[in-house]
């Protein structure tokens, strides 16, 4: 079983690295397909990469076989076949970081990727060396959208400070109360219950709506 899990998951990385770069192997596909269909996964399209001849089927169809088979497993590349999500990630992160000082956390905080994790995902790590991963971790499908990335990570962060001290942030001057992070169409922002809901600050700007200056 174990043999079988490492043989499929080295084709699917093949097959995806194959559809992003431009060179998919169509045998590799039909292999993906075999070793699947021999596990009873047997989904329409598991069974037309099995049926079909490779070489008759033209690359436009053989993309979207593949997609189709990815799709079918819930195949989800991590942030070493897709960068690009780790740097939507960072771009959040630095967003949130210039909150941050008014909880009193100095320093630049780092993305830090936790291959060793199950699924493999992505935490916080403070200039301190401390851990901002008690709220769970961020998976690399969050990642496709910045605002679903900031979303995330602002959720992450809130939760594991609260964890770490018992103590809310941020708090709405007005009312007193916990705000958190929202998305309000297409931007985050801190969102406050009171007076039947109502924005404190975008993330980010936090600072500004504290009366508080901003770190440079």
């Amino acid at each position: 079983m174990a043999e079988y899990e490492a043989d499929t998951e080295q084709l699917k990385r093949r097959i995806y690295l194959g559809l992003r770069q431009d060179n998919l192997d169509p045998q590799q596909v039909v292999a993906l397909a075999c070793e699947l269909l021999d596990w009873f996964h047997r989904t329409d399209a598991v069974l037309e990469a099995v049926e079909r001849n490779p070489a008759e089927v033209p690359r436009s169809e053989m993309t979207a076989l593949a997609w189709r088979i990815l799709d079918d497993v819930g195949f989800e590349p991590g942030f070493d076949l897709a960068p690009e999500r780790l740097e939507t990630l960072r771009d959040a992160l630095r967003i949130i970081a210039r909150d941050l000082p008014t909880r009193g956390i100095e320093g630049e905080p780092e993305i830090e990727v936790l291959e060793d994790w199950f699924p493999a995902g992505a935490g916080v790590r403070l200039a301190d060396g401390e851990r901002l991963n008690r709220g769970g971790h961020i998976l690399p499908s969050m990642c496709d959208d910045p605002t679903m990335a900031l979303t995330s990570l602002t959720t992450m962060i809130q939760e594991s400070l609260l964890e770490q001290t018992w103590q809310v942030w941020p708090v709405c001057p007005r009312h007193d109360l916990g705000v958190h992070g929202s998305k309000r169409e297409r931007e985050v922002v801190w969102w406050c219950a009171g007076d039947d809901g109502r924005m404190l600050a975008p993330v980010g700007e936090l600072a500004h709506a504290l009366g508080r200056r901003r770190p440079k």
